[in-house]
């Protein structure tokens, strides 16, 4: 089994920047879990299934191609929208789940980015962190990001919407947004990527020695 890294934290937070930019420095495969839900969500929509049938939505989510999740294409905020309903499932998760284990035991080693990587995916992982910012911080990102994009944004419409996000994140019965009890807290809203990188880089490169 492969060396696994554990990254958890709410949206925004600068854990998938983090998370691609470590598996890249260690040659580890990565897999942003979130992803795995909008992938799902994306295959109910073309469908033209219902998002609130658990059955369907298990189904499309056991069929899900970790290999075949384009960023890009999934980022959409419609599917955004649908990925948050059909991730308060349980038979949803316990599939996603599975399939996020599976990806973990691959070799030489994974970065998995998420909600509840270290507390439920990956729980006896030798490396957890736990991303986070402050709300109005992760607003700010995403606004800019927008705007960047040349699209219109409204700050106060995208910083309710963080909020809403983090309490259904952190309020669902099933696997709520906290951090695992040993995870490494990374507060990135006053610090650089680069700053927050080379945090992380000292974790693992203690926890590697010891493996």
């Amino acid at each position: 089994m492969g060396f696994v890294i554990a990254i958890d934290g709410p949206a925004a937070a600068g854990k998938g920047t983090l998370s691609r930019r470590i598996a890249e420095t260690y040659g580890f495969q990565h897999l942003d879990t979130g992803l795995t839900y909008r992938a799902t969500a994306k295959a109910l929509l073309d469908a033209g299934l219902p998002l609130d049938d658990e059955d369907v939505a298990e189904k499309m989510a056991r069929a899900v191609d970790l290999g075949g999740l384009d960023r890009s294409v999934l980022s959409r905020h419609e599917i955004g929208e649908a990925a948050s309903r059909i991730a308060v499932m349980p038979a949803v998760r316990r599939a996603l789940v599975e399939a996020q284990q599976a990806f973990s035991k691959r070799e030489p080693g994974t970065v998995l980015d998420g909600r509840d990587i270290g507390t439920v995916v990956c729980p006896s992982s030798p490396v957890k962190l736990y991303v986070t910012a402050s709300p109005e911080v992760r607003a700010r990102r995403r606004y800019d990001e927008i705007v960047a994009d040349g699209k219109p944004a409204d700050f106060e419409a995208i910083f309710a919407d963080v909020r809403k996000r983090d309490e259904r994140d952190m309020g669902r019965a099933d696997s709520p947004l906290k951090p695992a009890a040993d995870a490494h807290l990374l507060d990135t809203s006053e610090m650089s990527i680069e700053a927050a990188f080379q945090g992380a880089k000292t974790i693992i490169d203690a926890a590697l020695k010891k493996a």
